[in-house]
């Protein structure tokens, strides 16, 4: 359920913010694995993952608040940005929950949560339906559709499934962090988006964050 709701959120944030934005702000989501882990299983943390971690966040207020601090004190914050930021918590949640699957093989539980996921999206295609907001794709929006569940839904799922087999979960969760830079890269040459200066700034932000948090991980 909480990955329908956050892949909803998903969906929902980008009606109203860039995709440069949604991407650099997935770089939250390791920071709330790590809080999370903090509250469900007292995972200790160190001052360098403290450091990293508010680090992060910074990052992640700088995009929300598009460069502009004031924002915060005004409480004018992009609502797509909002959306993210509780789609990346409710994710970081399902990360969470994931310590405790059965010791079953990890494309059993891909399956069983895909199962899982299509039903709990029912709910939100009926509250689409009954707020009259429901748009049936276009020839060209059911090509887009199925390459999202071919690609990033499937075929990506199955790689860091493989990948998590050949060099374990520590190194391979490592490479979620390239999220917000291949999101970033793919917005301007794909979108025509504007790279902004609050952007690449986030970006070290999001990015150093997180490698100071490692760094305190690898010495905790």
């Amino acid at each position: 359920m909480a990955c329908s709701m956050s892949n909803g959120l998903f969906y929902v944030a980008a009606h109203y913010t860039t995709a440069l934005n949604i991407g650099i702000l997935q770089g939250s989501i390791p920071v709330f694995v790590l809080l999370g882990a903090l509250v469900a299983y007292r995972t200790s943390i160190t001052q360098l993952q403290i450091l990293g971690v508010t680090i992060t966040l910074v990052g992640v207020v700088l995009v929300a608040t598009g460069g502009d601090w004031t924002r915060l004190v005004e409480q004018a914050i992009n609502r797509g940005d909002f959306f993210m930021l509780m789609a990346c918590l409710l994710y970081a949640g399902y990360a969470v929950a994931l310590r405790n699957r059965p010791a079953v093989s990890p494309l059993s539980v891909f399956a069983v949560l895909a199962c899982v996921a299509l039903i709990s999206s029912f709910p939100l295609l009926a509250f689409e339906i009954i707020t009259g907001e429901v748009q049936w794709p276009t020839a060209q929006g059911w090509v887009v559709v199925a390459l999202v569940a071919l690609l990033p839904s499937f075929i990506a799922q199955i790689f860091f499934i493989q990948g998590v087999g050949l060099i374990g979960p520590g190194r391979a969760g490592l490479f979620i962090n390239l999220v917000p830079v291949f999101s970033a890269v793919l917005a301007v040459l794909i979108l025509n988006e504007n790279f902004q200066w609050f952007h690449g700034m986030a970006l070290v932000l999001v990015l150093g964050g997180i490698a100071v948090a490692e760094l305190g991980k690898g010495k905790g």
